[in-house]
């Protein structure tokens, strides 16, 4: 952490239209440089509601209740849920990436936030029909694609199905995506 109270660290995201096989490069990639020594914090942008906890358990009950934070310990894992204040909006990226324990990683991977202004990797699967996002985002460094693209980049192309290969391209390009994360 720096004085200002920021902290340095690399975060490259992951982005493409659903189903398009961000989570499987994502998984793969960081098995990748978890092997390699590597601590990866992981944040996905979900779309769609969701909760870490199942109805008719205590801590769903206290949280339907008003609970504003619920925190969900045990010897393995803990998980806190924070209400969001205003429903219905996009969480910030940039107060997502605050919420990690920034000392204890060495790079994050984000899937999604894909309108934020940040590096990410764009994933490419020729099969889907969908049109790039690299032309209309100057945020993608790298497309990661399982075939010709229509329209050549000019940026990186990757082998989407060589998670070592992107894993390189990440590692190699880690004083490129460092972002100031408030603390």
């Amino acid at each position: 952490m720096n004085p200002m109270g920021e902290t340095i660290i690399p975060v490259v995201g992951f982005v493409a239209p659903s189903g398009s096989g961000k989570t499987t490069l994502v998984r793969q990639v960081v098995a990748v440089l978890g092997g390699r020594g590597r601590r990866v914090g992981y944040l996905k942008h979900a779309h769609h509601r969701f909760d870490l906890d199942v109805p008719g358990k205590d801590s769903y009950e206290v949280r339907e209740a008003g609970a504003q934070q619920t925190l969900l310990a045990s010897k393995a894992r803990w998980a806190l849920q924070v209400q969001n204040p205003v429903q219905g909006e996009d969480p910030d990226l940039y107060r997502m990436l605050s919420r990690f324990e920034l000392e204890r990683l060495d790079l994050i991977l984000v899937e999604g936030f894909k309108h934020a202004d940040y590096p990410k990797i764009e994933v490419h699967r020729s099969a889907t029909g969908e049109a790039p996002l690299y032309p209309g985002d100057p945020g993608i460094i790298a497309v990661a694609t399982d075939g010709p693209l229509a329209v050549e980049p000019p940026l990186v192309v990757l082998p989407l199905n060589a998670p070592e290969t992107v894993a390189d391209f990440i590692l190699s390009h880690l004083d490129d995506i460092r972002l100031r994360i408030a603390s």
